[in-house]
């Protein structure tokens, strides 16, 4: 991963930290994150919610992930219980945070649009 790319990425995180911290969430940013597949980059808790993200910061119209990691978040989610999200930040745009289930299965990876992602995803602000 360029640095470049590791910097904006670590900059998106820091800012959903903030932002729930702000709504008064526990939150934990992974060690490592970025690096381990294995966790999600966050994790905040408040008062019977709890979300593990995934955050991606990605000017594109689709993100897509290996089917490896896909199944790993899906086992992550149903191991804990916790509800496991993708965030996606876009410049300009702003974060919209969307379940795993809504990636489509392609030949090698899971996808989705950005498109479908802001009809079906949610702002940060309608899961405080």
């Amino acid at each position: 991963m360029a640095f470049g790319t590791y910097r904006k990425g670590a900059r998106a995180e820091r800012e959903l930290v903030a932002f729930f911290s702000s709504h008064g969430f526990a939150v934990i940013r992974a060690a490592g994150s970025g690096v381990n597949s294995l966790s999600p980059d966050l994790l905040a808790f408040k008062r019977g919610k709890q979300y593990a993200i995934e955050c991606k910061s990605w000017d594109r119209k689709s993100l897509s992930f290996e089917k490896e990691r896909v199944r790993q978040m899906a086992d992550w989610e149903e191991t804990t219980g916790i509800t496991y999200l993708i965030g996606w930040r876009v410049s300009r745009e702003g974060w919209c945070l969307f379940p795993i289930h809504l990636l489509e299965e392609q030949e090698k990876t899971f996808t989705i649009t950005l498109s479908k992602a802001k009809l079906a995803g949610r702002k940060p602000e309608e899961l405080v």
